[in-house]
């Protein structure tokens, strides 16, 4: 930072927020000084500025106040029926040692500005508070990059063909795969006889799309020790044949028997995969993740990174509550909190019942399509009560995988019981990952323990086509319910759950404020009256999100003091229409004042 006369950053800091608390417009969100002015490392002008600043809607999806919005017959946003028209309240936003000490317009600036300061043009591009994929799997992510992706891919003939087409494994040679969709094809399992036949040289392993079923070759069983005699573990199904042998389908938490069978990966190879991931990310306009279940391994890499300085954007590790040993050392040390910002460990991620589309997902009452069955879930699931209550009290916030309605009755049980032995557990955020079907009776209470819910876009488009045969006409409704959770006042954050979702942003918005696929289906959106406004939906990927992280006041919305962490795109997500939202695309990604990703040309 160079600074005239040669003032404390600290103080200026100081300065500009005190301006920022007194002014009522980003225009006037600079330090005002008669003998001292900040000089700018970096200026980004001539953009159109959301700053997001104002107040949060209220909760029917209100625009606050002075929200820089106006209502027009003529306009056509990210909501027509709103016919709401945002305007945008900056041009230009100056930087210094990875803090904004400005927003404004660009010729109040210019005082920021001399000739060593690098002035970038985003000519009218759109500038947003910097993206974050709350709910991500970034080492999964890097190796689907590298490994065979069956994402989409329609069926498993089609599979096995893309896999042919895309690997040139030696005998004997691993090939693994992921991405095929466990609930679409969950009224017709393939088998291990298909990947027997394509594949006869080559132990196979394809995970499915959220990672709740695994397909294997013969060669894979093996591997595993899997056989006939094999029990599956609580909470897990190997599914047989007539016979009784296993059909190369494995379910739930029958997944983990694979664990040991697989070659274990060095610690550079899963560096390579987290760094592939975590570039990706920035080229898709992400300034942060919250990885969802780190393994003593994930921990490992992303310290080493950390220390050398290489991350490019920032995690949010949530530890695996699955390894104990893992979770006993942090109980140990307590929570991280990284001054910097770039990796902080203070979260934990924990398993409470299974996936809705693998009928894994513990229900109060069966399932509509397989009578006599209501799911898995809490110690027949894996959940480790009392190593998550003591993580609890050692000052952890929990971020629990409930899906069904009894699953996450259950889990609001346990942190309301929790509260009761440990009343400081309640000040820490605790969320609820997917929140993905609840009782009428249990929105409310959400928002009563304060808990977050957790939850993916996408996953309510993609789960359309079988998700009410899993439930009936009447549970579905309590089912991908945002607008419920909002009206509660329960505080929401957005994500993808990648690689079990596409992450990309203009999928996740579109679908957050439309409730259609890709497709532009159903017209009228699925269950609509759940949809977001566009302004919440943003929110649920910026400052929301940073609220789930404890860092509002360090990021979220572009103002005096906060980091200088941006998303410049080329469509305005507030004012585009519907049906153009998905043609939209990422121009530079910021984080810390760099430039971590820009667009060629």
């Amino acid at each position: 930072m160079r600074v005239i006369q040669g003032l404390l950053i600290a103080g200026l800091l100081a300065l500009s927020l005190q301006a920022c608390k007194q002014s009522s417009s980003p225009e006037q969100q600079q330090p005002q000084s008669d003998d001292v002015t900040v000089i700018a490392d970096t200026l980004f002008y001539n953009a159109t500025v959301y700053t997001l600043s104002w107040p949060s809607p209220a909760l029917d999806g209100t625009p606050a106040a002075d929200a820089p919005f106006y209502k027009s017959s003529e306009a056509s946003n990210a909501q027509g029926s709103d016919r709401v028209h945002w305007r945008s309240d900056a041009n230009a936003v100056a930087v210094s040692d990875g803090r904004i000490v400005a927003v404004g317009d660009n010729e109040s600036l210019s005082s920021f500005v001399d000739d060593q300061t690098q002035k970038i043009d985003l000519k009218g591009a759109i500038l947003i508070p910097g993206l974050v994929d709350s709910h991500a799997h970034v080492s999964e992510l890097g190796q689907i990059l590298s490994r065979v992706n069956l994402i989409d891919v329609p069926s498993p003939e089609d599979a096995i063909d893309w896999i042919q087409q895309q690997t040139d494994a030696q005998a004997g040679e691993w090939i693994i795969g992921q991405g095929w969709d466990e609930g679409a094809w969950a009224n017709n399992y393939p088998n291990r006889q298909l990947l027997d036949k394509a594949f006869p040289d080559n132990p196979v392993l394809l995970k499915s799309l959220h990672g709740f079923a695994v397909w294997v070759n013969s060669a894979a069983l093996k591997a595993a020790n899997i056989t006939a005699s094999t029990k599956a573990p609580i909470g897990g199904e190997i599914v047989r044949d007539n016979n009784g042998e296993p059909t190369g389908i494995l379910l739930n938490r029958a997944t983990t028997l694979m664990d040991t069978a697989i070659p274990e990966p060095s610690d550079k190879q899963v560096s390579q995969w987290i760094m592939a991931g975590l570039q990706q990310m920035a080229k898709d306009g992400y300034v942060a993740i919250h990885q969802a279940g780190a393994s003593a391994q994930h921990m490992r890499v992303f310290q080493q990174l950390r220390e050398q300085n290489q991350l490019p954007i920032r995690v949010y590790a949530m530890l695996s509550a699955r390894d104990e040993s893992l979770s006993t050392h942090w109980l140990k040390q307590g929570p991280q909190i990284d001054p910097e910002g770039f990796y902080d460990v203070r979260s934990v991620k924990a398993y409470y019942d299974g996936a809705l589309g693998s009928r894994g997902a513990r229900l109060l009452q069966d399932y509509s399509d397989k009578p006599g069955h209501k799911g898995v879930s809490g110690d027949g699931y894996g959940f480790d009560s009392s190593l998550v209550r003591r993580l609890m009290a050692a000052g952890f916030q929990v971020g629990i995988h409930a899906i069904g309605d009894a699953g996450n009755r259950e889990t609001l049980d346990f942190i309301e019981s929790v509260y009761k032995q440990y009343p400081n557990a309640s000040e820490l955020r605790h969320r609820i990952e997917h929140a993905q079907v609840i009782h009428s009776d249990d929105f409310s209470r959400f928002a009563d323990l304060n808990v977050i819910a957790s939850m993916e876009p996408p996953h309510a488009v993609e789960d359309k086509t079988w998700a009410e045969d899993r439930l009936g006409p009447d549970r579905i409704k309590g089912a991908y319910a945002w607008r419920q959770l909002r009206e509660q006042g329960v505080p929401i954050t957005f994500n993808s759950d990648l690689p079990g979702s596409d992450h990309n942003f203009f999928y996740g918005f579109h679908a957050g404020i439309t409730r259609r696929d890709k497709q532009q289906e159903p017209s009228d959106g699925w269950y609509p009256s759940e949809a977001l406004t566009a302004e919440e939906t943003l929110r649920a990927y910026t400052d929301w999100a940073a609220y789930s992280a404890f860092r509002e006041d360090d990021t979220g919305t572009i103002e005096v003091g906060k980091w200088a962490d941006f998303t410049v795109m080329d469509i305005d997500p507030l004012n585009t229409h519907p049906d153009k939202l998905l043609d939209g695309e990422i121009l530079m990604t910021v984080v810390n004042g760099k430039v971590v990703y820009q667009r060629e040309n």
